[in-house]
């Protein structure tokens, strides 16, 4: 592992949230090291859903045609299941897109850090992050990095950023503030499956559950039930895969017909659920994103788009390297991370009917209608001056 002494900024994470972040400040002539504990492509629990501000940005990025070449099919076209009646809705081609998507994640962050990488960022893989270094100001001034080998280094950052995810060391190590909190979690039970042959993505909600196909690459389909934790840990003596069946037969009976007839790729994958929260984004030398600055129950899909969206509005805070920068960062992304959060909290409460559920649903289309709105206004990526070094944050 051969690190420089220092870089303008250090990036915790090589996922959607970090490998995004490097990117854009790579292109923007910044120096970049991306620490990424996993190895390049691994797997992760998801969604893989993307909604339409995220596609728009991977799009406004040049790297769509690369995951749609790769495999990921389009989504064009999404229905809500409410109990027997189902809802569709036709996806409407603009901004240059064709369709949605829902990559796997071996493919979506890989190609995301790769992107980072080609820009000039240095992505250093299977490394970890210990303690952040402060100056007697108490400012974050860089981090100690460790490699598989337990050799450890300094590293001096104009900006530490954490994209590290809910449980962020970066948070803990800067004692970021929870500035709102959720009160639910739903557990969530995900599968992957061969010959569940869908027309879009299709959300289900009956009183106390909730399911989801969505189509990804390799022919696969991601489906998954959510459900109160106190359901899931009642019938999980009866093994994950009878607790998964069931819940999906009783979900919609159509959909654990399919599934029971398809062939499952690997095992089923369990998150127990955490509660929601938003943390203070911004320090000292540090910001943090992704699922390290907010973190929403999956129920409502929309981490990864989160991620984008915030990856693009800390890039340009960073690049104007100021204090005021930053803080307008937050103030951009807390609006949308109240509203967010709120929704996907009460979703995953599970104390709705199904006429409630369709007005949370509505309410969540308007939302991201406005955060489509806020893509549309960046414009062109931000650019450094040339030979411009960022400048430290008080």
């Amino acid at each position: 592992m051969i690190l420089e002494p220092r870089y303008d900024a250090v990036v915790v994470g090589a996922r959607v949230a970090g490998a995004s972040t490097a990117l854009l400040l790579a292109r923007a002539g910044l120096s970049v090291l991306v620490v990424e504990r996993s190895v390049r492509g691994s797997d992760t629990t998801s969604t893989h859903a993307l909604m339409r501000p995220g596609v728009m940005q991977l799009h406004r990025w040049g790297l769509l045609e690369g995951l749609v070449a790769a495999g990921a099919p389009p989504i064009r076209q999404t229905t809500f299941h409410y109990a027997e009646e189902a809802v569709s809705v036709p996806f409407q081609a603009r901004d240059g897109l064709e369709a949605l998507y829902a990559p796997r994640r071996t493919l979506l962050d890989a190609a995301l850090a790769d992107a980072a990488g080609a820009a000039g960022a240095q992505v250093v893989y299977g490394a970890s992050v210990g303690a952040v270094v402060r100056d007697t100001w108490g400012r974050v001034r860089g981090v100690h990095v460790m490699d598989s080998a337990g050799v450890a280094c300094r590293v001096d950052a104009g900006i530490v950023i954490g994209a590290d995810g809910a449980r962020s060391g970066v948070a803990r190590a800067v004692n970021a503030d929870v500035l709102r909190a959720g009160r639910h979690q739903g557990t969530v039970i995900y599968g992957y499956w061969q010959g569940v042959e869908l027309d879009g993505t299709h959300w289900y909600f009956r009183k106390g559950l909730g399911a989801g196909a969505i189509p990804t690459n390799d022919g696969r389909a991601c489906v998954f039930v959510a459900m109160r934790p106190e359901r899931y840990e009642a019938e999980r003596a009866l093994g994950m895969d009878a607790l998964y069946r069931r819940a999906l037969d009783e979900t919609d009976a159509a959909l654990g017909t399919r599934v029971a007839a398809a062939e499952r790729d690997g095992k089923l994958h369990p998150f127990s659920g955490r509660a929601g929260f938003i943390r203070q984004a911004w320090g000292a030398g540090w910001a943090l994103l992704g699922d390290a600055g907010c973190f929403k129950d999956p129920i409502t899909a929309h981490g990864m788009s989160d991620a984008l969206r915030d990856a693009e509005l800390l890039a340009r805070a960073v690049v104007a390297g100021t204090e005021e920068a930053l803080a307008a960062y937050q103030a951009t992304r807390n609006p949308f991370a109240i509203e967010f959060l709120d929704l996907s909290d009460e979703i995953a409460s599970f104390d709705w009917d199904l006429d409630r559920a369709r007005v949370l649903h509505h309410r969540l289309s308007r939302l991201m209608g406005r955060e489509e709105d806020l893509i549309r206004s960046f414009g062109s990526a931000p650019r450094a001056d040339e030979g411009r070094t960022l400048a430290p944050v008080a």
